[in-house]
């Protein structure tokens, strides 16, 4: 993964971003109206900041509500083994899982730290038991529901 120092990005780089971070399917000729640019340097720049990886891609974000998934559990996973082989087994099988939105490993009493999207409390505990447990070298589970989401950037 290439590494690349924030600090060089100039301001017309910083504000495309900034715009493209707001609204993804912007027109080029609107965002270069925005930046005050013409479309072709714009489109240039677009160019360089998704080849240095500014920007990662481009996506829908959608109401998982809407879709019938309006549970949401944070669980705290650790681990009976933390070399290596064990954490690598641990994130590619957890990536598999479609209910886990998010996983961050965690420098915490706990291992790892999973956002988990499902239709209910039932088909929750479901997944808890049935997927979560059985993950390579799980050795103990914690549950933090969600009772209201105050702020989520995706929104």
């Amino acid at each position: 993964m290439k590494s690349v120092i924030y600090e060089t990005l100039d301001q017309i780089d910083r504000k495309i971003l900034d715009e493209l971070s707001r609204d993804g399917r912007i027109s080029v000729a609107e965002l270069s109206r925005r930046v005050n640019l013409s479309k072709t340097p714009c489109q240039a720049r677009i160019k360089r900041l998704e080849t240095d990886g500014y920007i990662l891609g481009y996506r829908a974000v959608v109401d998982p509500e809407r879709l019938g998934l309006p549970h949401v559990a944070f669980v705290e996973v650790k681990l009976s083994d933390t070399r290596k082989a064990a954490l690598s087994a641990f994130n590619k099988a957890v990536r598999a899982l479609p209910q886990v939105e998010q996983a961050h490993m965690i420098a915490s009493s706990f291992d790892y730290l999973l956002k988990v999207r499902t239709k209910d409390i039932a088909a929750y505990r479901e997944v808890l038991g049935e997927k979560i447990s059985a993950l390579p070298h799980v050795a103990h589970t914690s549950t933090h529901v969600s009772m209201e989401s105050v702020k989520d950037d995706a929104e």
